[in-house]
């Protein structure tokens, strides 16, 4: 039999709408062809996909969450894309596409972006191609995105630690898919269920560490591994882009009507009848109340998320509100006070003079707020030299600045602190610290698995965990938490979307 041949590609993105900033091209850090296998070890020579496919790749793109997408942006890498694809096109028949995509994108003057990008990739492929998207739970999935693909698959965590293994599984659904296809242009689809949730909630509130969520995941994998099931997915949706996409989703991919219908109304029914439980994965107050709490604790490291700038959920990263009111506090204006990091805040000019003086050297530079200025201005530090640090992928470099007993780390580029090394290899000691103070909302695993206790601060900023104070006007109503009363209950029925090869028809509910 032939080797079928399954091209890659996709752009991924997880983008606030209330966020100043804008995200360009180059954020995406772009892989062609053979960069592409090498990232991804499960398809490596040798391995199963491998053995069983030809993976050919076109041009995968991942973006560290942020602003808008910039449309030219946008538009010179989808036309990339459609260039490559193009090429792949004609020297080979292509069986398979894998969407390598994240579901939570937004382009200037483009709704619903992954559905316009498959748009545009369909016209080259053709419609006798099998797609089989991956993506992140915190993504949307629109009726069109549902259409177009034949398989769609998400992670079941959060914190997300089965990224590998779900775009693995999206792989591997699509090679299985296709080895059961006819040598023909007469593919056998699978049916699809979707059935859209009225919920549209933080990642924050919706942990699978914690309940409700922890029980709403569990219920999965006893539907997706049923008899003539291929799998089944829950997406919560992303809470910070104002588009009429955004909403809880679950689907159920399958071979037998009755039996996605049935398994996606169950998962479907499990998350509504918890809709009023979701609460906060942690303790939350505002700014003043957590560092209150931390400096009464005798816990160490107490860690304190300044979510409302988390650049890892579309934050800029550039605000400078918490590192105001962390240093008017008069408890840290001396060296000898409770020893705190905070992390992080950009100023390419701050990093720069930093450096030209050197480690010991005591400088007066100004950072933040280039972007982001809405909620306070630049911030002006005096202090010592603590570290530097150059060659990050993120952050290119990186400078610690003491002021009193805060350890301030000032980026030349914006960049997440997910990892302990990433403090270490700054000559700091997160363990030993009294606070450590960390741009992000829930903590990711190594933050969580070392924070003696920690509190989430419900700051203000293009990620703020307080929605209803953002001013969101294109979501669809009623949509809980921004409506607690409700004069029919939702419908969970499940629709079922057409074959990716025939037309869509009907309201796009």
């Amino acid at each position: 039999m032939r080797k079928p041949v399954i091209a890659i590609a996709g752009l991924a993105c997880e983008n606030s709408t209330f966020t100043p900033s804008r995200t360009d091209a180059a954020a995406f850090h772009p892989k062609r062809g053979k960069e592409i296998i090498e990232k991804y070890d499960f398809l490596h020579p040798g391995t199963t996909l491998s053995n069983a496919a030809t993976w050919v790749g076109a041009l995968i793109g991942h973006a560290l969450p942020g602003g808008v997408v910039k449309r030219d942006s946008f538009e010179l890498l989808a036309g990339e894309i459609v260039s490559r694809l193009e090429k792949i096109v004609e020297a080979r028949w292509i069986d398979g596409l894998w969407f390598d995509i994240h579901g939570a994108m937004h382009v200037e003057g483009v709704e619903d972006v992954e559905a316009e990008l498959l748009r545009r990739i369909r016209k080259v492929i053709g419609p006798h191609v099998l797609v089989s998207a991956s993506m992140d739970l915190h993504g949307n999935v629109s009726r069109q995105l549902a259409h177009q693909t034949d398989l769609v698959t998400c992670y079941r965590t959060a914190p997300h630690i089965d990224v590998r293994e779900t775009k693995q599984r999206a792989c591997q659904n699509l090679v299985e898919l296709i080895q059961q296809q006819p040598e023909s242009l007469k593919r056998m689809r699978p049916l699809k269920a979707w059935v859209p949730l009225p919920v549209l909630l933080p990642g924050e509130q919706t942990s699978t560490r914690v309940e409700p969520a922890s029980h709403i995941y569990a219920a999965v994998p006893g539907v997706a591994d049923g008899n003539d099931v291929i799998d089944a997915a829950i997406w919560v949706g992303y809470a910070w882009a104002d588009e009429w996409r955004n909403r809880a989703i679950v689907m159920v991919t399958g071979w037998e009507e009755a039996t996605v219908v049935k398994g996606a109304e169950k998962l479907a029914t499990i998350f509504w009848a918890s809709h009023a439980d979701f609460k906060f994965v942690a303790p939350t107050g505002s700014f003043k109340e957590c560092l209150d709490a931390a400096l009464a604790s005798s816990k160490r490291p107490y860690f304190i998320s300044d979510s409302g700038d988390n650049p890892t959920a579309g934050g800029s990263g550039d605000m400078t509100w918490g590192l105001h009111k962390l240093l008017a506090r008069s408890e840290f204006k001396e060296e000898s006070g409770p020893k705190v990091i905070y992390a992080s805040v950009p100023g390419k000019t701050a990093v720069a003079e930093a450096v030209k003086a050197g480690v010991n050297a005591t400088v007066t530079v100004t950072a933040g707020a280039e972007v982001d200025d809405i909620h306070a201005g630049p911030i002006t530090l005096t202090g010592r030299v603590h570290s530097i640090k150059h060659g990050d992928v993120n952050a290119e470099t990186e400078v610690v600045l003491q002021v009193g007993s805060v350890f301030v780390i000032l980026t030349k580029l914006r960049k997440p602190y997910h990892k302990e090394h990433d403090f270490t290899d700054l000559d700091l000691k997160p363990r030993s610290a009294a606070i450590v103070i960390v741009k992000i909302g829930y903590l990711e695993p190594e933050l969580y698995d070392m924070a003696a206790d920690w509190m989430m601060a419900l700051t203000p900023g293009g990620v703020d965990q307080d929605l209803e104070r953002l001013g969101h006007h294109k979501i669809r109503r009623p949509m809980w938490p921004f409506d607690k009363k409700w004069e029919h209950p939702p419908d969970l029925t499940a629709r079922l979307i057409p074959p990716s090869n025939e037309p869509l028809t009907g309201p796009d509910d």
